[in-house]
């Protein structure tokens, strides 16, 4: 009875959040889908450029809101309701002083940070427009991923679901009004990428006048040992979000080289269907966490393991899926994304979606084996996974690869590098069962 029990609960929770985060990632490429058609391939170039700042902005909300809500969870867990506001307000400090260095960023320095993400002549001003209104809407992004955090921790995934469906379907909508019929060009684009947050936020606000919220602000200082905490759970998920930044960074420095804005703008299709399939990867394990975590605040160490192996079979069975359909549909995907119906860029794309792809499997149990550690409070553990994907091991392998097969190297790039990691990741799962034991 415990066992279906705990199943029920992991796939009410997961199937919530793999929806949740499917219709978040949508975003952006919902702003890919609608620039292509609006813009064509230089918008499409301007757009990946951009990309790495949202995921920023995203891996610290994420990392800020996913660090204090697995806290909150474990606190929750011993009945410390003290702690859980000391925890929260901590975790909203935090998230303000973050929001305000993005805000200025914004001011100051976008055109300074589209050179600095390799924007040339043809695609520097949108560029540039589309980061100072992303990075102006930076503390929207940043709530939005906190509360929908500690909500979906607060036993309401449901209401976390529906904000993140709603606010991109808004997104959605916004994006062809802004784009087609009021002709706002890229501005449009990210101006509807901004709004799509408020719009969440209102939805997510019913929840604190629901009687079973246990989560409230208070008169608490900033706290050292508080922050430190927030950001030592929650860095893995900054830098499993960040890995994909830095990658497009990378590649979109070494793609222009190779084949110029042709192929950043075929990246940027590539780019965009993996931040989706990540997503859903990335679902299974915030669908995992709050479970884990509470059965680790109760000492119930084996619900937290049986919690995570129901998420790797997930993963599997999602990756293969994933797989089959991006293998057996890579032409009309591309095509979905190519209104100029460039040729080059169809066959770059084509090519580069089946060869990237081959990753997805590495993706997921890289992604839910940190979440695990950082949910029962290992975080070196789930740190040293997170490090070695998105900044240790990609840029070498990334330099190394492309030297050696030219474009072909790009796309295996990444397989080749969580296919390392995952091996590291499954020494320090084996080491943590003999711990232990």
């Amino acid at each position: 009875m415990e066992q279906k029990s705990n199943l029920k609960e992991f796939l009410q929770y997961t199937i919530m959040n793999i929806i949740g985060m499917i219709g978040l990632s949508c975003y952006i490429l919902a702003d890919t889908f609608f620039v292509s058609k609006g813009l064509g391939s230089e918008g499409l170039a301007a757009l990946n450029i951009a990309i790495p700042v949202y995921s920023f902005i995203h891996g610290s909300g994420l990392m800020i809101g996913m660090g204090g809500a697995t806290k909150y969870s474990i606190l929750k867990g011993h009945n410390e309701s003290e702690e859980v506001k000391k925890m929260f307000t901590n975790t909203l400090y935090l998230a303000g002083i973050m929001a305000a260095m993005f805000f200025l960023l914004g001011c100051f320095q976008a055109g300074n940070i589209a050179e600095i993400l390799g924007a040339d002549s043809n695609v520097h001003a949108m560029t540039e427009t589309y980061l100072k209104i992303l990075m102006l809407f930076a503390p929207v992004f940043l709530l939005n991923d906190i509360l929908i955090c500690f909500i979906r921790n607060d036993g309401n995934p449901k209401l976390s679901m529906s904000a993140m469906l709603v606010g991109s379907l808004a997104n959605i909508i916004l994006d062809y009004i802004f784009i087609f019929p009021m002709g706002m060009g890229i501005f449009g684009a990210v101006f509807a990428t901004g709004l799509a947050p408020v719009i969440s936020l209102i939805i997510l606000s019913s929840h604190f006048f629901n009687k079973k919220n246990q989560f409230t602000c208070g008169k608490v200082k900033l706290h050292g040992a508080y922050i430190k905490n927030i950001l030592g759970i929650g860095f893995p998920s900054f830098i499993s979000e960040v890995a994909s930044g830095i990658v497009i960074i990378i590649f979109n420095i070494i793609i222009l080289k190779l084949r110029g804005n042709i192929g950043v703008a075929a990246y940027g299709v590539i780019a965009n269907i993996a931040l989706v399939a990540v997503a859903i990867h990335t679902g299974v394990a915030q669908g995992m966490q709050p479970l884990v975590s509470r059965a680790y605040g109760r000492g119930k160490i084996h619900i937290a393991r049986t919690i995570y192996r129901y998420a790797i079979i997930t993963v599997i069975i999602v990756s293969a899926f994933t797989y089959s359909l991006i293998f057996g549909m890579s032409e009309n995907i591309v095509k979905a994304f190519n209104s100029e119906q460039n040729l080059q860029m169809q066959q770059i794309a084509t090519i580069g979606l089946k060869l990237y792809f081959i990753s997805i499997p590495f993706i997921g149990y890289n992604i839910v084996t940190a979440m695990f550690f950082s949910a029962v409070e290992r975080p070196l553990s789930g740190q040293a996974i997170a490090i070695l994907r998105g900044i240790l091991l990609t840029i070498p392998i990334a330099v190394l690869l492309s030297y050696l097969f030219g474009l072909y190297g790009v796309w295996i790039t990444v397989p080749v590098t969580e296919g390392i990691v995952a091996v590291a990741a499954a020494g320090f799962w084996i080491k943590y069962l003999r711990r232990k034991r």
